[in-house]
């Protein structure tokens, strides 16, 4: 009988592993019993608040020593149904290289249910699918990105959508899009892509700011001659039209509103910023930062943290009562 070599035994067995390990597209089933934690259970009132979240901002929420353990942990969630996967990023040119992006699915959702955890969202992202799915993941990640942020600074305390609408008045809370804000500027408002508050503590003071978050992709353009057609200055002029007039204030009951717009290259933030600063009045509100959406893969803690441009003004924190 001829003799195998080691060498040969560990290519074999290579190649058995490579034969076996699940793919992290498809989904699997192995009839796993699957004895559900209470980090598991947090994992999956974190996707009812954030639709669409990569693995490095689930691990960073609910934590876990191991970041190999807690992805597999993902993956036998994902291959028994309870958590799935969206087809759409299999798409992006750098699939195999980021982190899996997850949402709940069916099994997920009926223990929420079951169970009474369901929570009020972050973001108003159906559950339907997505046409637009990169802007639909940009604007959970950036969200959950300043939470994360937030959550680690002394003094301060994330306020989601949920507590907001809660708070606000009795007929804002019947409309079908509570969320949209009215503008005489543009037909039908305005409904920004997030909407969230800080709480600053210091003694026994609190303060309190809110903003409006929209996340630019790049698609949109900055500017048209047909004033009808959407453009994202457009847009700006609708959020200027609020902050003047101060409709928010009985419409969500917040004192105040600054309005962060996030885009994907510093070339097209200066262009949006050098168009907009030219009316010149009314934009001290507006705050601007670029951010590349690769970036975004794992959580960007500095966005509450790192200075936010304005036009004509020095930059702004937010994370800062001033």
């Amino acid at each position: 009988m001829p003799r195998v070599s080691r060498d040969c035994c560990r290519c074999y067995g290579a190649v058995m592993d490579t034969q076996t390990r699940r793919s992290r597209m498809r989904r699997t089933r192995t009839g796993k019993r699957i004895e559900l934690t209470d980090r598991d259970l947090d994992i999956f009132r974190l996707l009812a608040r954030y639709r669409y979240l990569p693995s490095t901002y689930i691990h960073a929420f609910v934590g876990g020593a191991s970041k190999t353990r807690f992805k597999e942990r993902l993956g036998d969630l994902f291959h028994e149904g309870y958590l799935d996967r969206p087809a759409r990023q299999w798409e992006l040119a750098n699939c195999r290289h980021r982190p899996a992006i997850h949402e709940l699915d069916t099994s997920a959702t009926r223990i929420l249910n079951e169970q009474g955890l369901v929570e009020e969202s972050r973001t108003w992202l159906s559950p339907l699918p997505h046409r637009q799915f990169l802007h639909s993941l940009m604007v959970c990640e950036l969200l959950a990105s300043i939470e994360l942020g937030i959550r680690t600074t002394p003094g301060l305390r994330f306020i989601p959508w949920s507590e907001i609408l809660a708070k606000a008045p009795q007929a804002t809370r019947a409309l079908p899009m509570p969320m949209s804000l009215r503008s005489t500027a543009q037909a039908g408002g305005v409904t920004p892509d997030g909407l969230f508050g800080i709480e600053y503590t210091g003694g026994e003071k609190r303060t309190y700011r809110f903003f409006a978050l929209e996340a630019d992709r790049g698609t949109m353009p900055v500017a048209r001659s047909n004033p009808d057609q959407t453009s994202y200055l457009g847009k700006l002029a609708a959020y200027q039209d609020i902050v003047s007039t101060q409709t928010y204030k009985p419409q969500l009951g917040i004192p105040n509103l600054l309005v962060l717009t996030l885009t994907t290259s510093e070339r097209r933030l200066g262009e949006i910023m050098q168009r907009f600063a030219k009316p010149a009045s009314g934009t001290t509100a507006f705050l601007f930062k670029a951010h590349s959406e690769s970036e975004l893969m794992s959580p960007a803690r500095q966005l509450s943290s790192e200075p936010w441009h304005r036009c004509d003004m020095p930059p702004l924190r937010i994370d800062c009562q001033r």
